[in-house]
């Protein structure tokens, strides 16, 4: 969430300024805005929406020549979305960008107000841009970032120019920020990939660490002493944001499954190089992630304890270091982030590794703070994802703790059957799956217009229901709830009304019956039944029916799964809604 892109150098700013902003889209937001040194001031642009209307606005009112500036793509955490509270913010001296969220910032903003500070916006960020340019009337530039910082609570990352000079200045502490090297001339992004094209020389700014930024230099302080870090080197290559042949950003990711699908596979199962995905040593395993993530850590769950006879618990990751939590010497913690940024995950993360817990990544960037910090790293090289609702991400997640069960299944001799072919099988099975997108949009046009819908299943089942519930809600707006099949006539089936769709997903043979019953209990009172179910296990019936080739009840998730994206991507585009960029939306949660 939010995105930071700052610029100093001889290249046109603006262009790479705006560039750098679109890059950045995907991680979600409400508003942008863009500061740019004009000789004798910086001028500031804000706009709310999309990049594209600052752009315009650009266009209308500026040339915007200067040769250093910063950028902002704003999610509203503190105050409304509007242009007075989008970024950057200028107080006296300081003009600044902010990633995070300040927890002292309502004590600090009357002490600054005392001090004779007049507020345009109700950000937090504002209050920094003020604190900062307090500490300034009586220190130098170093002494006085060194006293902000020590005031702030909470979350940051900060992009900052003081007094128009030639110098931008970058401090962070729980949110991401990262250093461009370039030839003669330097960046700071939250996201490498806002200035992947221009570089891929990079320098990760530590905790607390200043950096001060000038086009032929970078100079690195922690406590007023220069610390040299290492210059690092990304293989990320340049990411497109064109969507093709497709009409989203969304509907490519879920059509490039198979292929990321099949890269993973030669990864992970085709060689024996990695011998993480072996949990063996482990008594008990804490999952730990939000949304999707977790959903995907419910699978891992339901598998590694069916295959692999280990407890394994999955647990909310803003829940987790505020409850008891029960270690032994053999417990792992497995820690699950796509943009592994994820504030609630990295706290929990930390919290594990202070009980002296073993913590396992499971993550897509390997520049982020949970790839460098956890103990082992599984890489699921999804490539980059722009639309806001996961897809291959989770998919591929899903498959890492698939295989997970199957490694540690068979080193502890608990399952003798070779399943490699099954597995190869499964990106060209889910082409088949993929291909039936004109029955997902006939169901779609039946649907569409209802307001509120469920998913239910047992077992794997219900956890393949969150996933395809949260797809459907984050994208349609459509209120949808998923419930264990067997739950729904304890209380929540008095909300079944005429009409209203209920998804029944049945992969598990022994619950099927069962299953089939509770979905008859909603028939009954009128709701209109849509089965997702397997091969192997199909019957005949009145209900709509989606139906998935047959494998392994260990991989059986991510043929389902799929069906469930194309379903919501096609209702939400006969709604009318923003499919790649959600309302209210961010991609990577950075604060907690």
């Amino acid at each position: 969430m939010c995105g930071i892109i700052g610029y100093i150098g001889e290249n046109k700013t603006k262009k790479i300024l705006i560039e750098g902003l679109k890059t950045l889209e995907y991680r979600g937001y409400d508003s942008a805005g863009i500061a740019i040194s004009n000789e004798s001031d910086i001028e500031i642009i804000k706009s709310v929406g999309k990049v594209l209307k600052l752009e315009q606005k650009i266009k209308e009112i500026s040339k915007l020549e200067g040769k250093f500036g910063i950028a902002h793509t704003r999610w509203a955490t503190n105050g409304q979305a509007n242009e007075a509270n989008a970024h950057p913010h200028q107080v006296g001296r300081v003009t600044l960008v902010h990633n995070g969220i300040i927890e002292n910032a309502d004590n600090l903003k009357c002490e600054l107000i005392k001090k004779g500070y007049h507020f345009k916006s109700t950000t937090d960020s504002e209050i920094i841009a003020a604190l900062l340019d307090y500490y300034l009337k009586e220190n130098d530039i170093l002494d006085a970032i060194d006293k902000t910082k020590k005031e702030l609570k909470g979350s940051y990352a900060l992009a900052i120019i003081i007094d128009n000079k030639e110098k931008l200045y970058a401090i962070r502490k729980d949110s991401p920020l990262i250093i461009g090297v370039g030839d003669n001339e330097n960046f700071i992004a939250s996201d490498i990939l806002a200035f992947i094209k221009y570089t891929n020389k990079y320098i990760l700014l530590k905790e607390n660490e200043t950096a001060i930024l000038e086009k032929d230099q970078i100079t690195i302080y922690k406590d007023k002493k220069i610390v040299n870090n290492k210059i690092e080197i990304s293989n990320i290559k340049n990411s497109s944001n064109e969507k093709g042949c497709y009409e989203h950003h969304m509907l490519k990711e879920i059509m490039e499954e198979p292929i990321v699908l099949e890269e993973l596979l030669d990864e992970y199962l085709n060689t024996n190089k990695n011998k993480k995905l072996d949990v063996s040593e482990y008594n008990k395993i804490d999952i730990v992630a939000c949304g999707s993530a977790m959903y995907a850590g419910m699978i891992g769950k339901y598998l590694i304890e069916e295959y692999a006879n280990i407890e394994v618990n999955c647990e909310v990751a803003s829940e987790y270091r505020y409850k008891k939590n029960f270690y032994n010497t053999k417990t792992l913690v497995i820690l699950v982030s796509q943009s592994g940024e994820t504030a609630d995950t990295i706290a929990a993360m930390r919290y594990a590794k202070t009980k002296g817990i073993k913590t396992l990544g499971i993550i897509n960037n390997p520049n982020s703070t949970i790839a460098r910090e956890c103990d082992e790293v599984i890489l699921t090289n999804a490539g980059v994802e722009i639309a806001v609702a996961t897809t291959k991400a989770y998919i591929l997640q899903s498959m890492i703790f698939s295989l997970i069960a199957y490694k540690t299944a068979k080193s502890k001799k608990l399952l003798t059957e070779d399943l490699e072919n099954q597995y190869n099988k499964i990106p060209e099975y889910l082409r088949i799956v993929l291909d039936k997108k004109e029955e997902y949009l006939n169901l779609a046009k039946k649907l569409y217009k209802n307001e509120t819908c469920f998913f239910i299943g047992r077992g794997i089942d219900y956890a393949i229901c969150l996933e395809g519930s949260l797809k459907l809600k984050e994208i349609s707006y459509i209120h949808s709830e998923a419930y264990q099949a067997g739950e729904l006539k304890h209380g929540t089936i008095s909300l079944i009304e005429k009409d209203m769709p209920v998804f029944c997903v049945i992969t598990t043979e022994n619950l099927k019956d069962k299953t089939i019953s509770n979905l008859k209990e909603t028939d009954a009172r009128g709701a209109k039944g849509i089965i997702i179910t397997t091969e192997k296990l199909d019957f005949e019936c009145e209900y709509d029916k989606i139906i998935v080739p047959t494998v392994s009840p260990i991989m059986e998730s991510i043929l389902v799964v799929p069906n469930l994206q194309l379903i919501a991507y096609y209702i939400a585009k006969l709604r009318d809604c923003d499919i790649d960029k959600p309302r209210n939306l961010a991609k990577s949660v950075t604060v907690e």
